[in-house]
């Protein structure tokens, strides 16, 4: 195969220049015992340096895909990717951190269900309104109202400790709701977060419960194929 590789921009060149051979090796260009271009050709391939190269090499062959030898080349040794267990490791902690968020979630919905008032639903519906739906542009601006509506319903429990426990893993559950406004899992709409506002009006926990669950099941649903894909 003699297709160039894409010419690397002057940032982070080594960093790179190790991306693009991991793909091209990952994408079988070279098979495994196949010699790579010499020195030269790469720095052409790549538009960087000598030094660049090596380096880039020099890491690849410490992660298990090439191999370098005295006065004869460098060789693919592998072609798996050795990202793959680490991606599912993040995702496995994902899950772990969606499935912990659900059991706080559904134990301060039934408790908001008995203890609510006509100023609490009001509230709530306020922070949902306000939330809207992610249509792109910041970010960070959307997880902090999304996470306050949330935090809204923890606090609706009127629940002390369950209120202190949401706090301190703010951030976590904050990672959770960024995750969920990428390409691999679904975010739950407007109508999803309204059901559980509903729920908790009736002052049935029973319904409560249910509708935090449906909230969070296809989350955790696609999590789980992601981590058998």
């Amino acid at each position: 195969m003699n297709m160039p590789m894409q010419p690397l921009s002057k940032t982070n060149l080594a960093d790179t220049a190790i991306e693009a051979i991991r793909s091209e090796i990952i994408a079988k260009r070279w098979a495994v015992g196949e010699k790579l271009p010499n020195e030269a050709a790469l720095c052409s391939m790549l538009s960087v340096s000598r030094g660049t190269v090596r380096e880039a090499v020099r890491v690849l062959a410490s992660q298990g895909y090439l191999e370098t030898r005295q006065g004869s080349g460098t060789y693919v040794l592998s072609t798996a990717d050795a990202s793959r267990p680490l991606t599912m490791a993040r995702r496995s902690s994902l899950r772990d951190q969606f499935e912990a968020r659900c059991a706080l979630d559904v134990e301060a919905a039934r408790l908001a269900s008995l203890r609510q008032t006509p100023e609490i639903i009001a509230g709530l519906r306020a922070l949902l309104e306000k939330r809207g739906n992610y249509a792109g542009g910041d970010k960070a601006a959307f997880i902090r109202r999304d996470l306050a509506f949330h935090q809204a319903v923890i606090a609706a429990s009127q629940n002390r400790a369950m209120i202190e426990i949401y706090d301190f893993f703010s951030a976590s559950i904050a990672e959770t709701i960024e995750a969920t406004l990428g390409q691999d899992v679904p975010e739950p709409d407007m109508q999803a977060h309204a059901h559980i506002v509903d729920a908790i009006e009736t002052g049935d926990p029973e319904r409560a419960d249910a509708a935090v669950r449906r909230f969070m099941a296809p989350v955790i649903a696609a999590l789980d194929r992601m981590l058998l894909s």
